[in-house]
């Protein structure tokens, strides 16, 4: 009986092992999923910065800096309003939601401006013009990348995902 708890006990401790390990891989993901979204974001910026005039970003710090931003804004703040603009967005068939998307734009340049980075928006036009271009530069780069967080149909596990 001694034998079988020691046995019991060493099954849990792998059990434990591969758990952390697969949650090890599991972060990992996330944290390259994360960096991916940030290099979208990024590079929807400098679409909109290049396109739009009265969109100024001046140095890749801070457009790195103000991708993150973005994102957060885009995480946190936007639902909400998405949210509590439904209506408006029902009622306009959907022209609101760009409204919204203008709104987070010009809050991301406000952030970004009160922590001195070189960036500015010239208030709603261009705004709502490079909300525009983000979403659909967004859009394409999202469609071209592989999500990590999915894997390939024929690509097999390793071996050591079984361990």
């Amino acid at each position: 009986m001694r034998r079988r708890r020691e046995e019991d006990v060493q099954v849990q401790m792998d059990i434990e092992g591969v758990m952390k390990r697969s949650d090890r891989r599991y972060s990992d993901i996330r944290l390259i999923d994360t960096a991916v979204r940030i290099l979208v974001n990024a590079a929807a910026l400098w679409v909109a910065a290049r396109l739009v005039g009265g969109i100024e970003i001046d140095g890749v710090g801070s457009l790195a800096i103000t991708a993150i931003i973005f994102g957060v804004v885009n995480a946190a703040i936007k639902p909400v309003v998405h949210l509590l603009g439904c209506p408006l967005s029902c009622l306009t068939l959907g022209i609101f939601a760009l409204v919204i998307n203008a709104a987070m734009l010009v809050l991301t340049a406000a952030i970004a401006g009160w922590l001195d980075l070189d960036v500015s928006i010239e208030w709603f036009w261009p705004a709502f013009w490079g909300a525009l271009v983000i979403s659909l530069t967004s859009a394409i780069l999202s469609a071209l990348i592989k999500r990590p967080l999915k894997r390939a149909p024929d690509q097999q596990p390793d071996e050591s995902d079984d361990e």
